[in-house]
């Protein structure tokens, strides 16, 4: 099941400071749980629509686990699905492409 890319969905805000920094920490539920949460590709419309929902202004970027290395963990997550988790910051340099919604 494990795939070589992943999803990370931004906030306008939260991409703008990605950007800046070149590397993203998490968001507040990220630092809270501390991982930075993934959606494989199938999983991405189901993150969007039970945690963005109506929510303009998004980024999802594209991220290469294989950058992440040993950072990522396929962990049991929503209904039981393997979900991707990151726990190290994400740089830059391992997002593949990125797309407005």
């Amino acid at each position: 099941m494990e795939t070589s890319t992943a999803f990370k969905i931004l906030t306008a805000d939260q991409w703008a400071q990605f950007e800046s920094e070149g590397v993203f920490h998490g968001a507040p539920v990220d630092l809270a749980d501390g991982y930075i949460h993934l959606s494989a590709a199938d999983q991405l419309q189901g993150t969007l629509d039970k945690h963005f929902a109506g929510q303009q202004g998004l980024v999802i970027a594209e991220v290469d686990l294989r950058a992440l290395g040993d950072a990522i963990r396929w962990e049991v997550s929503r209904g039981g699905a393997l979900f991707p988790h990151c726990y190290a910051p994400l740089p830059m340099s391992a997002v593949l492409r990125t797309e407005r919604r």
